[in-house]
C-alpha cells in the first residue's frame, strides 16, 4: 500500500532548502514595491521554479502588491502577443486610462478590439505605461512562469518592460527551465540560478512528506531524485511496492519519469475530465472563458472536478483561469492522448476564438488531417498580419504551415517562396531561407518565375557569393515571365519592384535601369505611392527628383503614424537625395528600438542607415559614428553581410572628418575590396567619398580632386549616380586650389543647368558656396552671406561650416577682414562641435591671418562663458569625468555633455585636451 501523503506538512515545508532564494525574492518584492526590480529564475523542470513563483506571489500579496500571472505554452508559442494577452487580462478595464494612440495599439495587440496591427515599439510602449499607470496607484508585480515557451512578440514586450522598470513601483519575476533557448532579452534581468536540495534538505523533505516511508525506498527517492523537489514528491508513491531493480545507473531521464508518473495519475480521471484538461493545454492562457464556451455535448467545467481534488490542477477564481500544477502534467495529457482526441479538442478551441483570427487559424491548422486549402488561407492572411506588426519570425511560422496545408503544388510553392523571401529579406534568418527556397523549387518545379523566389534567391544571392548582375537578372527574367499581368496591387509585383530598385542602385550602369523603367511604366493603374516616389527621388535625383517634390511632403506627414516598418525604411529611402532624413529620424528611432528589442533586424539596419547619414550631414557625429558601429554588429550577428559596407562608409567619413585619415582610408579600401568583385559599383563609387574628404583634410588637392571626380567627371553630373550630388563642393573647391578653372566652371555650369539648389536648402547651400568660389564679383559673396544667415543653413553643420571656411579664406584675400572673420568664428564653432580637427585647424589658421587672437573673447560677448559654464569647464580641465563633475554640481552626466558641447566651440577648442590652455589665456 502506497503511503499517505500528508499535503498539509508538504505544503507548509515545500520550499525547505530555499532560505536563499526566499531571500532574494523577499528583496524583490521589497525593490519592486519602492523602485522597480526585474528578475528571471533559472532551474531544471521540477526543482521549484514554479513554487518560487507562488512564493514570491505570496510574498507579493502580504506586502499588498497587486499581481499579474500568465505562463508560456509550448502550444501557443506560435501565437503573437498570446502571452501578453494572459498577463494583462485581467487589467483590460485599466486601458481606458491611457492616452488613444497606446490605448488602440495595445487593445488591438491584445485581441480586445479589432483594427490595423499596430507598430510594435508602440505596442511595447503601451504595455509599460499601462504597468506605470496602474503602479501609479498600487505597486504591481508581473509573474511569468515558462518564458521558454511564451511567443515572439510577448518576449520582446516583456524585454521592452523589465528594462525599464527603474524607479517606477513594479516588478517583472520571469522563470524558465535551464538548457532551452528563450525569446526573451535577458538584459535589465538579474539571475536567480536555483540547484537541486542538498543531500540534508532532500532528506527533510522526503520525511515530511512521507513519515511512515521504509529506509530502503527513502533511501532509493533520494538517490534517484537528485535533489529534485518535484520528483522526490512524485517517487515514493511509484517506488513503494515495486521490485528493485538497482544493479544498474538509472538511464531513463528523470524528467521522462516524471511524466510517466503523472501520465498513471491522469489515466485514473474520468475521460471527460481528460478531454478538458488536454483543451485547457491547447488553449494555453489558462482562460476559463475559452473552455466555457464550448458545445453543450463537449465536456464542460464540472468535469474539471476530478483534476482539481487530485492536485493536478487549480482555478484561480479572481482571475477566472487554470492553472497546471507542474508544465510537465501539461506534457504527459498530450502524450497519453489519441490523435482524435487531440483533434477534437483543437476544433473546439476554434469554434470558441471565432473573435481571433490567429489563433482560430493555429488551432484549425492544428486539426487538419490533410491539405485544407480554406486553412491555409487563413494561415496565410495571418501570416501578412503579423508582418505588418513587424514580427517576420511568427510569419515565416505562418507561412510554412498554411504551405503544408495547401491543395495544389504551386499553392505550396508560393507559401514556401513567400516565407523564404521573409526570412531572406526581413528577419535574417538566412539559412532557413535557402531550405525553405528549396523546398518552394521542388514543390513548384515549374514556378521559375515565382516572384517571392526570385526576390528570396536575390536577397541570398547579396548576403552569399553571388553578384548584383546575376540576381538582377534573376529577379527581371521572372518579373518578365510572371503571371501578375503588371497588377500594382499583386504585392509581390511591388515587392519585386523595390527590391529591383535597389539591385539597380547597387549596379548603377544604365543597363541596370532601362528594365526597371519598363516594368515601372506597366504598372496598371499606377505605381503605389512610395515605389512611385522612390523611382524619382532615388535613382537619378538630379534629373528627376525636384518632379517628387509635391508629393513627398504628403508621404513624409503619414510617417508618424505609420506602423509598418517596411515602409517606413522605404520612405526614409525615398528621401535620401532631398534631404529630408530628419522628418525620418522619429519613426527611424522608433525602428532601431524595436530592432535591438528583438525586431526584425533588416528593417533595424534601414533605420541605423538613414540616422547615420543624417548624423553625417547635421554634424551628430559621436551618435553617428556608434550607430554606424551598432550597425556593423547588427550585419555580422543577423547575417545580412551585405549591408555592412553601408556602416564602414559613415565610419569613414567621419574619421576623415576628424582627422584619422588611416583609418578612413582603411575603411575606403575594405568597402572596395569587397566591392568591385560583386559588381557593387555604388559601394565603390561611395568609397570615393571618404577619401576625397580625407585628401581635403590633409591639403592634398590634386588627389582630392581625382577622388570626387571618379564619382563624377567635372562639367558632368553623373546619370544614376546620385551620390555625386555630395562631392560637388569637394570638386569645385579641389579644382580651384588646383588651378583647373576650366573644370571648375565646367562643374558650377553643370550644377546650375541641372537647377539642384531647387532640390533641397543643402543643394542650394552648395550650388551658392560653389559660386562664391568660382566667381569673381562681390555679388556671389554676398548672396552666399544671405544665404549662410538664414535658418536652414543652420542644420547642415558640417557643410555650412565648411562653405563658411572657404568663404572667409576668399573675402580675408578680397574683401574686409570684418566680413570674413564672422565667417571664420562661425565656422570655427561648428567645426570645434564635431571635433573636426583638421578643419578647425585651417578655420585658426584664417583667424590669425584677419589679426584675430584666438585669446580675444570680449567679455560678455557671444562666446563667453557662464558662471555654470566657467565651472564645468574647470572641473572638466582638472581631468573629471562627465558623471564626476555631475554628482559634484547636482546634475544629471547628459547636462554636463551639453555644456560642454558648447563651451568647446566658446573657447576654440575640439576636445578636452584643450580646455586647460584656453582656460589659463581666458579674460576674466
Amino acid at each position: 500500500m502506497a503511503p499517505r501523503r500528508r499535503e498539509a506538512d508538504v505544503t507548509a515545508t515545500g520550499l525547505v532548502g530555499r532560505h536563499a532564494e526566499l531571500e532574494q525574492l523577499s528583496d524583490f518584492v521589497t525593490n519592486a514595491r519602492n523602485r522597480g526590480d526585474a528578475r528571471l529564475i533559472w532551474g531544471e523542470p521540477g526543482v521549484g521554479k514554479s513554487a518560487l513563483i507562488a512564493a514570491a506571489a505570496e510574498l507579493a500579496a502580504v506586502a499588498q502588491l497587486r499581481l499579474l500571472r500568465a505562463s508560456g505554452s509550448e502550444f501557443e508559442a506560435d501565437v503573437s502577443y498570446s502571452c501578453l494577452n494572459q498577463l494583462l487580462l485581467p487589467v483590460h478595464g485599466d486601458l481606458e486610462r491611457l492616452p488613444a494612440g497606446p490605448r488602440e495599439a495595445l487593445a488591438v495587440a491584445l485581441g480586445f478590439r479589432a483594427g490595423p496591427p499596430p507598430d510594435a515599439l508602440l505596442v511595447c510602449n503601451a504595455a509599460l505605461l499601462l504597468v506605470k499607470t496602474i503602479a501609479a496607484d498600487v505597486p504591481v508585480v508581473l509573474l511569468v512562469d515558462d518564458i521558454q515557451w511564451i511567443d515572439r512578440a510577448s518576449a520582446v514586450v516583456l524585454g521592452f518592460i523589465a528594462r525599464r522598470l527603474d524607479g517606477c513601483r513594479a516588478g517583472l519575476l520571469a522563470s524558465a527551465r535551464t538548457g532551452t533557448a528563450s525569446l526573451l532579452d535577458p538584459r535589465g534581468l538579474a539571475e536567480i540560478v536555483v540547484p537541486p536540495l542538498d543531500d540534508e534538505s532532500a532528506g527533510h523533505l522526503v520525511d515530511a512528506g512521507f513519515p511512515q516511508l521504509p529506509r530502503r525506498i527513502r533511501q532509493r527517492t533520494l538517490d534517484l531524485a537528485q535533489g529534485n523537489p518535484l520528483a522526490l514528491m512524485e517517487l515514493p508513491a511509484s517506488l513503494v511496492g515495486a521490485v528493485d531493480r538497482t544493479a544498474g545507473p538509472e538511464v531513463v531521464p528523470l524528467s521522462d519519469r516524471l511524466q510517466a508518473m503523472f501520465a498513471a495519475r491522469l489515466a485514473e480521471l474520468p475521460a471527460p475530465t481528460r478531454q478538458l484538461l488536454l483543451r485547457a493545454t491547447f488553449e494555453g492562457t489558462g482562460d476559463i472563458r475559452v473552455l466555457r464556451a464550448v458545445p453543450a455535448d463537449q465536456p464542460g467545467l464540472a468535469d474539471l472536478a476530478p483534476a482539481e481534488r487530485a492536485q493536478l490542477v487549480r482555478v484561480d477564481d479572481a482571475a477566472a483561469r487554470i492553472g497546471f500544477r507542474h508544465p510537465l502534467i501539461r506534457s504527459a495529457i498530450v502524450a497519453m492522448s489519441t490523435h482524435e482526441e487531440r483533434r477534437s479538442a483543437h476544433i473546439a478551441l476554434a469554434d470558441a476564438l471565432g473573435g481571433q483570427p490567429e489563433r482560430r487559424a493555429w488551432h484549425l491548422a492544428a486539426a487538419a488531417v490533410g491539405p485544407d486549402e480554406a486553412v491555409a488561407a487563413l494561415l496565410e492572411d495571418a501570416a501578412h498580419r503579423v508582418m505588418l506588426r513587424g514580427d517576420a519570425f511568427a510569419a515565416v511560422a505562418a507561412l510554412v504551415r498554411a504551405a503544408e496545408l495547401s491543395v495544389t503544388s504551386s499553392g505550396r510553392g508560393r507559401r514556401l517562396a513567400e516565407a523564404a523571401y521573409i526570412g531572406a529579406e526581413a528577419s535574417g534568418a538566412l539559412d532557413d531561407a535557402k531550405t525553405l527556397l528549396t523546398d518552394a523549387r521542388r514543390a513548384a518545379p515549374d514556378g521559375t518565375g515565382s516572384l517571392h523566389a526570385a526576390n528570396a534567391a536575390a536577397f541570398l544571392m547579396l548576403n552569399g557569393d553571388g553578384d548584383v548582375n546575376t540576381a538582377h537578372r534573376l529577379l527581371v527574367g521572372a518579373i518578365d515571365t510572371g503571371d501578375h499581368g503588371y497588377r500594382a496591387e499583386d504585392p509581390a509585383l511591388i515587392e519585386a519592384m523595390h527590391t529591383l530598385l535597389l539591385l539597380c542602385w547597387y549596379g548603377t550602369a544604365e543597363e541596370y535601369w532601362k528594365p526597371f523603367y519598363q516594368i515601372l511604366g506597366r504598372l496598371r493603374p499606377q505605381p503605389p505611392d512610395v515605389l512611385a516616389l522612390a523611382s524619382r527621388t532615388f535613382p537619378d535625383p538630379v534629373r528627376t527628383g525636384a518632379s517628387a517634390l509635391p508629393q513627398i511632403d504628403a508621404i513624409l506627414a503619414s510617417l508618424p503614424d505609420e506602423a509598418d516598418p517596411t515602409r517606413i525604411v522605404r520612405i526614409g529611402t525615398a528621401s535620401v537625395y532631398l534631404d529630408r532624413l530628419r522628418d525620418c529620424r522619429e519613426s527611424s528611432w522608433r525602428l532601431v528600438q524595436h530592432g535591438r528589442n528583438g525586431g526584425p533586424p533588416r528593417r533595424h539596419l534601414g533605420a541605423l542607415m538613414h540616422l547615420c547619414l543624417d548624423g553625417y550631414l547635421v554634424g551628430r557625429w559621436d551618435e553617428a559614428e556608434e550607430l554606424a558601429r551598432e550597425g556593423q554588429r547588427v550585419c555580422a550577428a543577423s547575417g545580412f553581410s551585405f549591408f555592412a559596407w553601408y556602416f564602414r562608409y559613415n565610419r569613414a567619413l567621419i574619421a576623415a572628418g576628424r582627422g584619422r585619415f588611416d583609418e578612413a582610408y582603411a575603411l575606403a579600401d575594405e568597402i572596395s575590396h569587397w566591392a568591385l568583385p560583386r559588381g557593387v559599383t555604388a559601394a565603390a563609387l561611395f568609397a570615393h567619398h571618404p577619401r576625397t574628404l580625407a585628401a581635403l583634410g590633409q591639403g592634398d588637392w590634386d588627389a582630392a580632386f581625382r577622388h570626387a571626380a571618379a564619382m563624377s567627371p567635372p562639367g558632368v553630373l553623373a546619370s544614376h549616380v546620385p551620390h555625386c550630388t555630395w562631392v560637388m563642393f569637394d570638386l569645385v573647391e579641389a579644382a580651384v586650389r588646383t588651378g583647373r578653372t576650366v573644370e571648375a566652371n565646367a562643374h558650377l555650369a553643370a550644377m546650375r543647368s541641372a537647377d539642384v539648389a531647387a532640390l533641397s536648402p543643402r543643394m542650394a547651400l552648395i550650388v551658392a558656396g560653389a559660386e562664391a568660389l568660382v566667381v569673381e564679383d562681390d555679388a556671389a559673396a554676398t548672396r552666399l552671406e544671405d544665404l549662410l544667415a538664414g535658418p536652414e543653413a543652420a542644420r547642415w553643420l558640417f557643410e555650412a561650416s565648411r562653405i563658411r571656411l572657404a568663404l572667409g579664406e576668399k573675402l580675408r584675400r578680397t574683401s574686409s577682414a570684418s566680413r570674413a572673420r564672422r565667417q571664420l568664428l562661425a565656422a570655427r564653432d561648428g567645426f570645434a562641435a564635431m571635433a573636426a580637427t583638421p578643419w578647425l585647424d585651417r578655420t585658426h589658421v584664417e583667424l590669425r591671418a584677419t589679426k584675430y587672437r584666438l585669446t580675444d573673447v570680449p567679455s560678455g560677448g557671444p562666446f563667453a562663458l557662464t558662471a555654470q559654464e566657467a565651472q564645468i569647464a574647470e572641473l572638466a580641465a582638472s581631468g573629471l569625468t562627465n558623471k564626476q563633475i555631475a554628482e559634484r554640481l547636482y546634475l544629471s552626466h547628459r547636462t554636463v555633455g551639453a555644456h560642454l558641447y558648447r563651451i568647446f566651440p566658446k573657447l576654440g577648442v575640439a576636445s578636452r585636451a584643450g580646455l586647460r590652455d584656453a582656460l589659463s589665456t581666458e579674460p576674466r
